[in-house]
């Protein structure tokens, strides 16, 4: 009989442990946001967090949708600011998995040997406001397969561009993902998926006046312009089923959303 008790109390024990850690990683979480929505800037993280149906994690300097089915972020956010800007050289760290998603998120290993970088969607260069700020992008839920030639080329050009604007504005809010959908290729054991398209969602409001700008561009290589792949948010949330923006009062949201030009960008 102790011998069968033993097992028992070891596994009730790692169950019980289980459950607290996920319940202090949600206490975490939340208090994030709530820092968040403290800031003295005129534009919060906390202010436009889409909907999901899956786990929403905050992070210290972001926040996620972690899509278990395709392993990996729906989407992330975060607000860019100048100060996140820096020409400081951090030492680029090991790749880590995120511990705070419930059902556990991909591991680096999956990548190893697949053809396939390590795409950041919250690039390692709009955190470099603080170290752990640069670091916490290194988590396995905040990156996604992508082609070299595509995560070097138009990607990074978009990327630049977008640490552009911030570098005019007291903040720009990012929302960065990529479309999710039935049959898509997928790498390693945990099979996670290989997006054929990835966007970037702009918003701005600077002297009183609001506007967006999106991009979805095709994974794959490509010297054309990112102006070539601008589209409306509207059509973003059509292919992802993500609503956008509903914070904002209606009538300017569907202004700002079904917008494709870049004026005042």
């Amino acid at each position: 009989m102790k011998k069968t008790i033993y097992p028992i109390i070891a596994v009730l024990i790692l169950v019980s442990l289980f459950f607290v850690q996920r319940y202090q990683n949600s206490e975490i979480s939340e208090e994030n946001i709530k820092i968040a929505s403290k800031s003295n800037y005129s534009l919060s993280r906390a202010d436009f967090i889409p909907n999901s149906n899956n786990q929403i994690i905050h992070h210290k300097s972001y926040s996620l949708s972690y899509n278990e089915q395709h392993e990996q972020a729906e989407w992330t956010v975060h607000v860019l600011r100048p100060s996140d800007i820096k020409r400081a050289e951090y030492k680029r760290p090991y790749f880590e998995i995120d511990d705070m998603v419930s059902t556990g998120a991909a591991s680096w290993r999956n990548y190893k040997n697949s053809g396939y970088d390590r795409g950041h969607l919250v690039p390692a260069g709009d955190r470099r406001g603080s170290l752990e700020d640069y670091e916490e992008t290194f988590l396995t839920s905040n990156i996604s397969p992508q082609r070299h030639d595509f995560n070097s080329g138009i990607w990074n050009r978009l990327e630049q561009k977008v640490r552009y604007y911030a570098q005019k504005e007291d903040g720009i809010y990012v929302i960065t993902g990529s479309i999710l959908e039935n049959n898509l290729e997928s790498i390693g054991s945990e099979n996670v998926s290989v997006p054929k398209r990835f966007y970037k969602i702009l918003y701005k409001s600077s002297n009183g006046k609001k506007s967006m700008l999106a991009f979805l561009i095709p994974h794959q290589e490509t010297s054309q312009s990112i102006y070539d792949f601008v589209v409306s948010v509207d059509s973003i949330e059509q292919l992802t089923g993500t609503d956008f923006f509903s914070q904002l009062p209606d009538n300017l949201e569907e202004d700002l959303e079904r917008a494709t030009n870049r004026s005042g960008w």
